[in-house]
């Protein structure tokens, strides 16, 4: 991966932290159901990494062990080196771990309420949608590639399947999607 955090000025790094501390906030199921908009603000609108880094990165970052939101500071190293990952982590983890303590206390003493269920039960359709957005969006490089276009779908439609038809672990859909991907078929 070419790097070029060398030149991100100060102004860049704030506005960086500024923008992932945004969708820290717009973040329902996961710092993952926001890639598409970080792809948008570090790759289409800044050009500091390619799409093909941006994949990778959280490639990385989901084949690691430890929390999935470790692909947000994958993200910032690959933009801005250390102080990259800093403003990115910090932006992610800050207001979203603040509202998540405040609102898990409030909501813990309403949970019965009308109000609560419903709006619990409105959020599943949401962060469903969020998730086939960003799982989208990661698949489009391989989906757009001629020569890999049908083992990613294959491996997109059989992921679904096993999702919503089996009991399998994921663990076991990434093992198919990873052999695939050994074979050269994605």
């Amino acid at each position: 991966m070419t790097l070029s955090h060398a030149a991100l000025s100060t102004a860049d790094l704030l506005g960086l932290f500024a923008h992932f501390l945004m969708l820290s906030l717009l973040a329902i199921g996961g710092a993952i159901t926001t890639a598409p908009d970080m792809n948008r603000y570090v790759v289409a609108e800044h050009h500091w990494i390619t799409d093909a880094q941006f994949t990778a990165s959280i490639a990385i970052a989901q084949a690691a062990p430890g929390p999935n939101v470790l692909f947000v500071a994958v993200l910032g190293w690959n933009v801005a080196g250390p102080l990259g990952a800093l403003a990115t982590m910090t932006g992610t983890l800050l207001p979203s771990t603040a509202l998540t303590l405040y609102v898990s206390r409030w909501g813990a003493r309403r949970r019965e309420t009308r109000g609560m269920r419903a709006f619990t039960t409105g959020l599943t359709p949401l962060t469903i949608g969020l998730l086939v957005a960003t799982g989208w969006l990661l698949a489009r490089p391989y989906v757009a590639d001629g020569s890999h276009a049908i083992g990613a779908l294959a491996v997109v439609a059989v992921s679904i399947v096993g999702m919503l038809k089996t009991r399998l672990s994921p663990m076991w859909l990434v093992a198919i999607g990873a052999v695939a991907g050994v074979l050269g078929w994605v």
